[in-house]
């Protein structure tokens, strides 16, 4: 596709088209973008259910997405829609995930019935870092509860596996992955475009992708300390930078809508940690942004909020054997008298209130609630336990 109307479509033509095809009902339709693709009008059985058309690109994406609302009002108002532009391309909503694929492949139209169940049901979120760890549980958690998921990483082989078993074990089929480098402008750019092509917006944007480099001020090398800031708070700037120009334009055509970025923090972001200046740093420096994005998006909902979980002390970053924190801090010395990683380990529990680490649950429940509370934006949420309390 020319060089303008591929990224018009992405940022401009979908999210509109989403909200607006959306308006009426109980939830907007997916949208897909499937690039490469011709008309396939004999393929589609009961087609009086579906809108099928062919555009020329000729013109810029408000045009496009015009026409498109006016060929759908006249024949009215289809669930379903199948447009094939300049043999280029083909724009594909239904109702569900499934029924995009039901056109796509010429195969009967599901029989919807109501729409799915779920408390997120018809959102499309977009998580970083999810192939594993708490970006993992998360994804879990959010297509458990009927979201569209994107799952972000930078490990391609096991984002595609993370995707498999997510599908397995909730049921959602509307789980896929994008490989991202979140420190890469280009990359992130990328992400929220498939993003986009995938599911046809974006109304939840976790930024959760982070990396740890713990060390003092005469161990710590430059190398690593920019590594942690590139990607932890740069990374943070970069996907909101993208994912709040898709939510901007959902704004412009439902305006009494609400979108979400949640930053997924940490209690190192509310306090100090000796020998961890690096971690800590980019965390104190993203609430930072935080606020300051939540003053600037607000007038178009978008609400920007971190949640700053305390220790998993289950997930990789804690306990991976040969990279897990519990080992970088028992070689940095920075528990005093530890011998071996379970006294490292003692030592943190020791630390918190409630006696335990910080599971995916506890977090999930946060970005629930920040979600679900519409008055709320700039803020950073502890969920430690109680070893961090707010002041």
């Amino acid at each position: 596709m020319d060089e303008y109307f591929f990224p018009g479509m992405a940022y401009e033509t979908m999210p509109l088209l989403r909200m607006e095809l959306g308006k009426g009902k109980e939830r907007p339709p997916v949208l897909r973008l499937v690039t490469g693709g011709e008309h396939r009008e004999a393929e589609i059985p009961e087609p009086e259910k579906v809108l099928l058309r062919t555009l020329s690109p000729a013109g810029d994406a408000e045009k496009i997405r015009t026409e498109i609302l006016m060929m759908n009002a006249r024949e009215g108002a289809k669930d379903y829609g199948l447009i094939s532009i300049g043999g280029k391309a083909l724009l594909v909503w239904a109702p569900t995930v499934e029924g995009t694929e039901a056109l796509l492949q010429g195969k009967p139209l599901p029989d919807e019935g109501p729409a799915p169940a779920g408390p997120l049901a018809g959102r499309i979120a977009l998580i970083t870092g999810a192939a594993q760890g708490f970006g993992k549980g998360l994804a879990e958690h959010l297509a458990a509860d009927g979201a569209c998921v994107m799952i972000a990483d930078i490990n391609e082989r096991t984002g595609q596996a993370a995707v498999e078993e997510l599908k397995e074990k909730t049921g959602n089929h509307a789980i896929t992955f994008v490989r991202a480098d979140v420190s890469d402008s280009a990359s992130v750019d990328l992400m929220v475009r498939q993003t986009v092509f995938a599911f046809g917006g974006l109304d939840l944007f976790v930024s959760n992708a982070g990396v740890l480099k713990a060390g003092g001020l005469d161990v710590l090398e430059e190398k690593a300390f920019d590594f942690v800031t590139h990607v932890n708070y740069k990374g943070f700037y970069l996907g909101v930078k993208y994912a709040s120009r898709v939510m901007k334009k959902q704004h412009e055509a439902a305006p009494g809508r609400f979108m979400d970025i949640i930053q997924i923090n940490s209690k190192s972001g509310l306090q100090g940690s000796k020998r961890n200046f690096a971690y800590a740093g980019s965390k104190f420096g993203s609430i930072g942004l935080v606020q300051s994005f939540a003053l600037e998006l607000v007038q178009d909902n978008i609400k920007v909020n971190a949640v700053c979980p305390g220790n998993f002390f289950d997930g990789p970053l804690w306990s991976d054997p040969k990279t897990g924190l519990f080992r970088q801090y028992l070689e940095a010395g920075k528990v005093e008298g530890a011998k071996t990683i379970e006294d490292v380990r003692r030592h943190y529990e020791s630390l918190v209130p409630m006696g335990r680490g910080t599971t995916v649950l506890d977090v999930y429940r946060a970005v629930r609630y920040l979600i679900e509370q519409e008055y709320e934006t700039g803020q950073a949420l502890p969920v430690t336990g109680g070893q961090v309390m707010l002041r």
